[in-house]
């Protein structure tokens, strides 16, 4: 069996047990492999019908990262000719956005441990769990307007229900987050310093649980806000009514327009804005139709509608040239294929919401 997720059981004093689930890539930041993605969520579906586990917990090994996201070269390695089928990419996306609803509805209390970087695919396993823990070294994005793709592992529904115009400017900008930021936009439930880890797992075990989802939930909320600390200012918060209105208007031209303005004597919103400038047409679009689309869908029918637009990103060729760019030949210089948000057809865009499939693989969600 792949050690690429190495799993234990610790004892508690009430003779339960908890589930620990880490990812062990760190070399990769622990980016989620196809094989990563089966043996968690063949886990922690046994977990949660083991009345013997109460809760779960969730990290990644090493002090870099939690996970920076999908393995986006495994996803390049299998590019077909654009416009065909990828048989490795439908079956990718599809078990990881099973497995990213499987965390969303989990039936048992789970903590996610998410220290260092979390990016993308991690963000999708961070945003699921129902106690998301940062430290004072945490740093979430979702920056795939870098490479042609969009934020997806539920970013549709996630970004919607941050405040005010929050989510969408750090879909567009792919903006860096900090605990206090994530905290503030509702991407976080408490921030606990990283080397309070062993003592909040030991202050778990020592728990008498119930062996019910509802005080069980209450017993792992009470031992996690005992070890809470005040996270870092929040750079999204202090600028949040500024944010609001660059973002707050009826078209993307008017919102590009109104980032673009940002980039004055403020570092934190130049950088913000030159992401944005030097990112993918195609991902701008993407993002505001999401957005705009998933305001009222199910959980469900965000990863049904995600899973159409992400096998189209791997069937057209921004998503290819973004990851050549940045991550296989590392020039820095992805050519893509519009070079202003103008010049992107409505109907080039309304193409990737369409199913490439006859049936689609998460029609049982």
């Amino acid at each position: 069996m792949s050690d690429s997720v190495l799993f234990e059981e610790r004892a508690t004093a009430s003779g339960h047990r908890i589930g620990i689930a880490r990812l062990n890539s760190p070399r990769s930041l622990n980016s989620l492999s196809r094989t990563m993605i089966s043996l968690l969520e063949d886990k922690l579906t046994e977990w949660e019908q083991d009345d013997g586990i109460v809760c779960v917990w969730l990290e990644g090994e090493g002090e870099r990262a939690f996970c920076a996201g999908g393995d986006i070269v495994e996803m390049y390695r299998s590019m077909t000719p654009l416009g065909e089928a990828n048989p490795f990419i439908e079956d990718y996306f599809a078990s990881e956005y099973r497995l990213d609803y499987l965390l969303h509805v989990y039936e048992k209390p789970l903590i996610c441990w998410a220290h260092g970087v979390v990016m993308g695919g991690g963000m999708g396993l961070m945003q699921g769990a129902s106690q998301r823990v940062v430290t004072e070294k945490s740093r979430l994005a979702m920056p795939e307007i870098t490479i042609g793709l969009y934020p997806d592992v539920g970013g549709s529904w996630f970004l919607n229900r941050t405040p005010g115009k929050t989510g969408l400017f750090a879909g567009l900008t792919g903006v860096h987050l900090n605990a206090g930021d994530a905290l503030f936009m509702g991407l976080a439930d408490v921030c606990i310093p990283s080397d309070q880890r062993d003592a909040v797992l030991a202050s778990l075990a020592a728990a008498t649980f119930a062996g019910d989802e509802t005080q069980d939930a209450a017993v792992v909320h009470r031992c996690l806000r005992a070890a809470a600390a005040p996270a870092p200012a929040s750079p999204v918060r202090e600028r949040f009514d500024e944010i609001n209105q660059a973002c707050d208007h009826a078209t993307l031209p008017e919102v590009a327009a109104a980032l673009l303005a940002l980039k004055g004597d403020d570092e934190w919103f130049q950088r913000a804005a030159s992401t944005f400038e030097r990112g993918c047409a195609q991902t701008a679009w993407l993002v505001w139709e999401q957005l705009q689309r998933a305001r009222y869908l199910s959980l469900a029918e965000v990863f049904r509608m995600e899973w159409c637009m992400s096998v189209q990103c791997a069937m057209h060729a921004d998503f290819r040239e973004g990851v050549r760019a940045l991550l296989i030949e590392k020039d820095g210089n992805p050519a893509f294929r519009y070079t202003s948000i103008e010049d992107v057809p409505r109907a080039y865009i309304e193409g990737f919401f369409a199913n490439p499939l006859p049936h689609h693989p998460l029609a049982d969600l």
